[in-house]
């Protein structure tokens, strides 16, 4: 290979490293064993070359950079949710938007199927579940099925369940990016026919004020859990200057690392359903304020934290 095409398939890659000399001491690790495989190509081909004296270099201080953080690591835990996540998710922005299109998009098409064929939400919701809240509702509890079971147990029911689903999302996306786009758009349906039952029974704000108290943040965390697995797709799909394998290592990585993230948001989003959204005379403003609150952390600490870290980072 000719050194002005080694250097052009590999520069964008280089200046990236060049950049990470704060990141974990993994992603560092990772890095040096890339920089240096380089390092040994351009000794080999180009040994004299101004190419094989920048990986020299970049090689060295990538070296001092995991030894340097390898002290660090009684932080290790505060580092992964005050920096290294929030990274992952400005990296991969734009397979988060992408996740969000697909669920809003699947959304509406529940929706509407659910508006224009009667029959359309008994198929997505099961026929017991909708006698049950039609029954319910003829009571005046429409949300009595959020009282049935005890708190404990419902807790520990819910929030294995969602863990489950976010980690089958995410290893669905194995299949090229389409499974977890299938496990995103079926999750998408079945929340478009749900709510827009509500609606149709003239209960459509009400709804919203007391399923959503946990829906926004047991929600957001399913788009996320898809992006994850979009990231794992598209590491086999598009490896770019890395090896198939590689990139598919990378990919895995930081869409497993997305979906431990959001363990502790499944166990909140657990507790407000277990032991909040039950009290469905709450009043209005205090089921506001909850449901507020969760999106401006989902927005914040998804989008808006993550490209401060990331300027931070790089004017380091």
């Amino acid at each position: 290979m000719r050194e002005a095409l080694f250097v052009k398939q590999n520069t964008e890659k280089w200046q990236h490293f060049d950049k990470m000399q704060h990141a974990s001491s993994d992603d560092l690790a990772d890095c040096f064993i890339e920089v240096t495989n380089d390092l040994a190509y351009s000794k080999t081909f180009y040994p004299k070359s101004q190419t094989t004296a920048y990986l020299n270099g970049l090689a060295s201080r990538l070296h001092g950079s995991v030894y340097k953080n390898k002290k660090e690591k009684s932080g290790r835990f505060k580092t992964f949710w005050v920096s290294e996540l929030p990274l992952i998710f400005h990296q991969y922005r734009k397979q988060l938007l992408y996740a969000l299109i697909f669920f809003v998009v699947s959304c509406a098409i529940g929706t509407l199927s659910a508006k224009y064929d009667d029959s359309f939400v008994r198929l997505i919701l099961g026929d017991g579940y909708v006698n049950m809240t039609n029954e319910n509702i003829s009571k005046g509890n429409p949300f009595g099925v959020y009282k049935q079971s005890g708190e404990v147990i419902m807790f520990i029911q819910i929030a294995g369940n969602n863990i489950f689903v976010s980690m089958y999302t995410f290893v669905l996306g194995v299949i090229f990016s389409f499974g977890a786009i299938v496990s995103l758009f079926r999750n998408g349906i079945m929340l478009g026919s749900f709510q827009y039952f509500f609606f149709s029974k003239g209960l459509g704000l009400q709804s919203v004020l007391v399923i959503w108290i946990h829906g926004t943040l047991e929600i957001s965390a399913i788009v996320l859990a898809g992006a994850a697995g979009i990231i794992l797709g598209n590491s086999l799909l598009f490896p770019k200057t890395y090896s198939r394998l590689v990139s598919f290592k990378r990919g895995a990585k930081d869409g497993l690392k997305i979906v431990t993230g959001l363990i502790p948001i499944f166990l909140v989003a657990a507790f407000f359903e277990s032991f909040v959204t039950r009290h469905t005379e709450m009043p209005m403003w205090l089921s506001g304020f909850i449901l507020l609150s969760s999106a401006t952390f989902i927005i914040w600490y998804t989008i808006i934290y993550p490209a401060r870290v990331y300027k931070k980072v790089n004017a380091l």
